[in-house]
C-alpha cells in the first residue's frame, strides 16, 4: 500500500519568547508568521504521520512542538503527526463508571508486566476484572527522556511515552479496559517537568519568576504571560479525557500548584471537565493529590469549594501503617503515638491533622472534614501506593514486614471503609518484590547527581547508604517488575482470595458503600488491640494482636460474612477473633 500522500496543513506554536520562529517537516523549512498573541503559523504540504520540529532565531537545531502528540525518537528528537480521531473506538456503549462505590487499582506500565508495555498490560486486564476493581489509574505515561523511570520526570505532556508503545497503544489500552468494564483514571503532573529534555522555556515562560517548589521551578500560573500557560495545561486535561477516552485524572501534588489568582486553576480545571463531561455524556473524575487537608479541595463550587471529585488521603494510610508496622519514624511520629485512635479518628473524618499540631511540620495543619456534607468516597483510602512504597530507601512493600494475617487485616479495614479504596499493583496477593525508585537518565552527570542525592537524602535519616539502590542500575528497574507467578503459590494465593472476596463483598452490601462519614463509629482497645468499626447494620472487627481477643460489640451478632482467618466465635454480644485476622459480622 502506498503511504499517503502530503496535503496541506496548519502548524502553529505559541512563542512569544523568539523573534523568528521556522517550521521543518519532513526535512523542508518554511517560515512561519506571529500574531500579535505570540502565536507562530504556517500552512505546510505535510504527510499524516510527517515528521517536525520548530527552529527557534537562528538556532538550526529543531526543538520539539511543546504540544507534540508522539516522540518516536525520544523528547529531545522531531515530533511526529498524530491524529488521536484515527483510531476505530469500539467502546461507543460505554457510559463510564462514576467513582463513588468503585475501587481503584494503582498501576505502573513499565513494571506491570515483564514486557512493560500496554499491550503487555491489557493481556492481565482479565486479572483486574476477575479482583473486582472499577478503575485502573496509570501513573504517569507523558514522554520523559529516557527508557524507564516513575513517570514523575515527563517534559512532553501532550505525547505518550514511545517505551510503552506510544499514543495509539494506549488508545488500544483504553479501549480494552472499557471493553471489560474498567475504567481509566491518568496520572498527570502540572506542578513541575523534568530535569532533561524540557525546551518549553525556550518557546515560552513556563516558569514562574523567583518561585520554586520541592521539584525544581514553579509552573507560571498567574504571571505575565500565564493566560496561555494555563491553557496549555487546561487543554491537556481536555485532551486525555476527550481524545483518549479517559475517565478521570489524577491531579499530582496540587499544593505545589502556585496561583495567585481569584479563580484558582483547579476551580478552573473543574468547571471545564464539568462542561465536557455534559457534552460526551459519560461521569469524568479529577482526584487531587494534596497535602493541605483542606476539605475545600473537594467542596462543590456551589458550596464555595474548588469543585474537584475527591483527593487522597494519607492521613487514612499513616495511620492504617503506623497501627500495623508499629513505625514511628518521621511523618508516622503523631499517628504512631495516637495508636489505633489514629485509625478511628481517620474513620469517621477522613483527616487526622485537621488543624491540630504536626510534629513532622513543626506546625498546626489542616481543617476539620463537615461529615455530614462531603461523603466518604470522595477521599481516596490505601493501604499502600507508589509514594509510600518507592519513597522508603530499599523500595520494601509493607507484605515485607507484615504476617499474612496483618495483611490481610489491613485489607479488610481499607476495603470496608467509607472511603474510596485503592489497592498498589501486586498488592493483592501480598507481592514479595519491591517498588524501588528507578531511572534511566542518558545523561552521565545527571545520573550521578541522581543517585548521590538519593543516597544522601537516606544516609541523613539514618539509613545505611549501602543498601539504598542506585537509581540508574537497570537492577533497580528489573526487581521492581511484578512477579505474576507469585499468584499461584502460598500465602499470596489466599490473600488475593481475601481481596477478590472483601471487594466481591463491598459489592453486594450497601452499607459497604455507604459514605455517610457521620454514620461511622468505632471503639477500640490499644492494650489488647483491637477494633471495631460499624458500618451501618454491620460491624467490621479486627484483632491486631497475636493472641486471640474477645471483643465486645454494642449488640449482638447474628452472622459471620466474611473472615480471613477460621470462622471468629459469636457469643451474645461477644466475638472471639483468632490472633492477627479480621471479620465482618451482621447484627439485628
Amino acid at each position: 500500500m502506498a503511504a499517503p500522500s502530503a496535503s496541506p496543513a496548519e502548524f502553529s506554536v505559541w512563542a512569544p519568547l523568539p523573534e523568528r520562529v521556522r517550521v521543518t517537516v519532513d526535512g523542508t523549512i518554511s517560515d512561519m508568521q506571529r500574531d500579535d498573541a505570540g502565536w507562530w503559523r504556517a500552512t505546510v504540504d505535510a504527510a499524516p504521520e510527517a515528521d517536525y520540529g520548530f527552529l527557534l532565531d537562528d538556532d538550526e537545531t529543531p526543538r520539539p512542538d511543546p504540544r507534540s502528540r508522539r516522540q518516536p525518537e525520544g523528547v529531545h528528537g522531531l515530533s511526529r503527526r498524530f491524529d488521536p480521531s484515527a483510531y476505530p473506538w469500539g467502546d461507543s456503549s460505554w457510559t463510564g463508571r462514576p467513582l463513588a462505590g468503585s475501587a481503584v487499582y494503582e498501576l505502573h506500565v513499565g513494571t506491570f508486566t515483564p514486557e512493560g508495555t500496554f499491550d503487555a498490560a491489557i493481556g492481565r486486564l482479565g486479572h483486574l476484572v476477575e479482583l473486582g476493581v472499577g478503575f485502573v489509574e496509570l501513573l504517569p505515561v507523558n514522554a520523559f527522556n529516557g527508557t524507564h523511570n516513575w513517570g514523575y520526570d515527563g517534559v512532553a505532556w501532550y505525547a505518550v511515552q514511545e517505551t510503552y508503545g506510544g499514543p495509539e497503544a494506549y488508545q488500544r489500552f483504553v479501549d480494552a479496559c472499557h471493553g471489560c468494564g474498567l475504567g481509566v483514571i491518568q496520572d498527570v503532573v502540572y506542578n513541575h517537568l523534568g530535569p532533561s529534555g524540557n525546551y518549553l522555556p525556550e518557546f515560552f515562560p513556563i516558569f514562574a519568576e523567583g518561585g520554586a517548589n520541592s521539584w525544581g521551578k514553579s509552573i507560571n500560573l498567574s504571571g505575565p504571560e500565564s493566560d496561555e500557560v494555563r491553557r496549555y495545561i487546561l487543554d491537556n486535561v481536555l485532551m486525555w479525557l476527550r481524545d483518549m477516552h479517559v475517565d478521570g485524572l489524577r491531579l499530582d501534588a496540587v499544593h505545589a500548584l502556585v496561583d495567585e489568582r481569584a479563580t484558582h486553576l483547579l476551580e478552573e480545571m473543574a468547571t471545564e471537565v464539568d462542561r465536557l463531561s455534559v457534552a460526551e455524556g459519560r461521569p469524568l473524575t479529577l482526584i487531587a493529590e494534596s497535602d493541605l487537608n483542606d476539605p475545600r479541595m473537594v467542596t462543590p463550587r456551589v458550596a464555595g469549594g474548588t469543585g474537584l471529585d475527591a483527593q487522597w488521603s494519607d492521613d487514612f494510610h499513616h495511620a492504617l501503617h503506623a497501627t500495623l508496622t508499629g513505625e514511628e519514624q518521621g511523618y508516622y511520629a503523631d499517628f504512631a503515638a495516637a495508636g489505633i485512635g489514629a485509625v478511628a479518628r481517620t474513620l469517621t473524618g477522613a483527616f487526622f491533622h485537621a488543624g491540630d499540631w504536626s510534629s513532622f511540620r513543626r506546625r498546626h495543619h489542616g481543617r476539620p472534614v463537615d461529615t455530614a456534607s462531603l461523603p466518604g468516597w470522595k477521599f481516596v483510602g490505601y493501604l499502600q501506593d507508589h509514594d509510600q512504597i518507592g519513597n522508603r530507601a530499599v523500595g520494601d512493600r509493607i507484605s515485607a514486614s507484615l504476617s499474612p494475617g496483618l495483611l490481610a487485616a489491613g485489607a479488610t479495614l481499607v476495603l470496608t471503609s467509607p472511603f474510596t479504596p485503592m489497592l498498589f499493583m501486586g498488592e493483592e496477593w501480598g507481592a514479595s518484590t519491591p517498588w524501588q525508585f528507578f531511572t534511566s537518565h542518558p545523561e552521565p552527570e545527571l545520573g550521578r547527581a541522581t543517585a548521590e542525592g538519593r543516597i544522601g537524602e537516606f544516609a541523613a535519616h539514618g539509613w545505611d547508604a549501602a543498601v539504598v539502590p542506585d537509581p540508574q542500575d537497570p537492577e533497580t528497574f528489573t526487581r521492581s517488575k511484578l512477579d505474576w507467578s507469585e499468584l499461584g503459590r502460598a500465602p499470596h494465593a489466599e490473600l488475593f482470595e481475601v481481596h477478590k472476596a472483601l471487594l466481591a463483598l463491598r459489592a453486594a452490601h450497601p452499607d459497604l458503600v455507604d459514605p455517610d462519614l457521620s454514620a461511622v463509629q468505632v471503639h477500640w482497645d490499644d492494650a489488647d488491640r483491637w477494633l471495631v468499626v460499624y458500618r451501618g447494620s454491620l460491624r467490621v472487627v479486627a484483632n491486631l494482636s497475636d493472641q486471640p481477643r474477645e471483643i465486645d460489640l454494642d449488640v449482638p451478632a447474628t452472622g459471620v460474612l466474611f473472615a480471613t482467618a477460621e470462622l471468629p466465635v459469636l457469643d451474645d454480644d461477644t466475638v472471639t477473633l483468632p490472633a492477627e485476622s479480621a471479620a465482618v459480622l451482621t447484627t439485628r
